[in-house]
């Protein structure tokens, strides 16, 4: 494989492109660095992968980028890169998810027209739902997204459609759900709980908690990306969970357990687009992919956990 990762310095981005290193892949990472969070997180996720055979980091948004020559020889693209994040999708902000999310996705489906690649495999996110949609969520259920995060997100997902479906660009979507592990953003819950309980500091939880989520290992996100790539039919978007569906208050009782330690739980009010439910309908990756989640929650929490113990403190 000769692979472009757009947003190789983000949170599953650096995981996937270890995983393409460790199996041969030549890779070549794009990434602008964009400020949602600290740059220094960012860099060192990149400079893990540096010191890698078959590795090459181009700094650049996709606007910018030379994706003539990037997109030379090219087998596989993994479209990652997006500005991520729920609340601040909101207001001036949404200009921001426009060109990152939409703007971004157009522009590199674009270069891909008649270029012979085998796959591109775009990264969504199950943001597209809204809370309409029945439990488990499956792929055929109409979205209708809460946050206008989510509404790039879907946009994007269409722009892969339509390009597979006029112009022969073998794209695949596939969404995640609530992806998280090592090297997890730091403005996620995952990361602020366990930070949280490390420093013995006051967690704040947005509502009552019994809000659930399908909680998805990223390496379990990592291993149903590269089967998208491998097996994924163009056109389709396939969800990708954890599966099992746990309510936030669960998640802090593990987090309890395993850092031996009573949180101190502040209760805020619930956020604008922020969803009630999620949890993945996963028959179809299962079925076309072959994919099924490997971790449990607890064990990956641990993982987590132990990660951030032995880091420094990522603000």
């Amino acid at each position: 494989m000769n692979v472009l990762v757009t947003g190789v310095a983000g949170f599953v981005g650096s995981h996937l492109v270890e995983r393409l290193l460790d199996r041969g892949a030549r890779v070549t990472g794009v990434d602008c660095f964009t400020d949602y969070y600290a740059r220094s997180i960012k860099e060192s996720n990149v400079a893990s992968l540096q010191s890698r055979a078959g590795f090459r980091f181009v700094e650049s948004t996709i606007q910018e980028a030379d994706l003539t020559s990037l997109l030379d020889g090219v087998t596989h693209v993994f479209h990652l890169a997006a500005q991520a994040g729920v609340r601040r999708s909101w207001g001036r902000d949404f200009q921001i998810y426009i060109v990152n999310n939409v703007e971004a996705t157009q522009v590199l489906l674009e270069a891909l027209v008649d270029r012979p690649i085998e796959k591109l495999v775009y990264a969504s996110s199950s943001s597209v739902y809204g809370d309409n949609a029945p439990i488990p969520m499956t792929e055929d259920t109409l979205p209708h997204p809460l946050s206008p995060y989510g509404v790039t997100k879907l946009a994007a997902e269409h722009l892969c459609h339509l390009y597979s479906t006029n112009h022969g660009v073998p794209a695949t979507s596939v969404r995640y759900f609530t992806v998280y592990g090592l090297r997890q953003r730091p403005d996620m819950a995952f990361n602020r709980f366990l930070r949280a309980a490390l420093q013995g500091a006051p967690i704040s939880v947005y509502g009552d908690g019994e809000q659930t989520r399908d909680f998805t290992y990223v390496d379990d996100a990592v291993t149903a990306t590269m089967l998208a790539a491998e097996r994924g039919t163009p056109g389709r978007a396939y969800n990708v969970g954890g599966g099992s569906r746990v309510s936030v208050n669960d998640v802090l009782t593990i987090i309890e357990r395993i850092s031996g330690r009573q949180l101190d739980v502040r209760r805020e009010p619930a956020q604008k687009g922020d969803m009630r439910d999620t949890y993945a309908d996963t028959s179809r990756a299962r079925a076309e992919l072959g994919f099924a989640p490997a971790t449990s929650l607890a064990d990956g929490l641990m993982a987590e956990y132990r990660w951030l113990s032995s880091s420094p403190v990522l603000a």
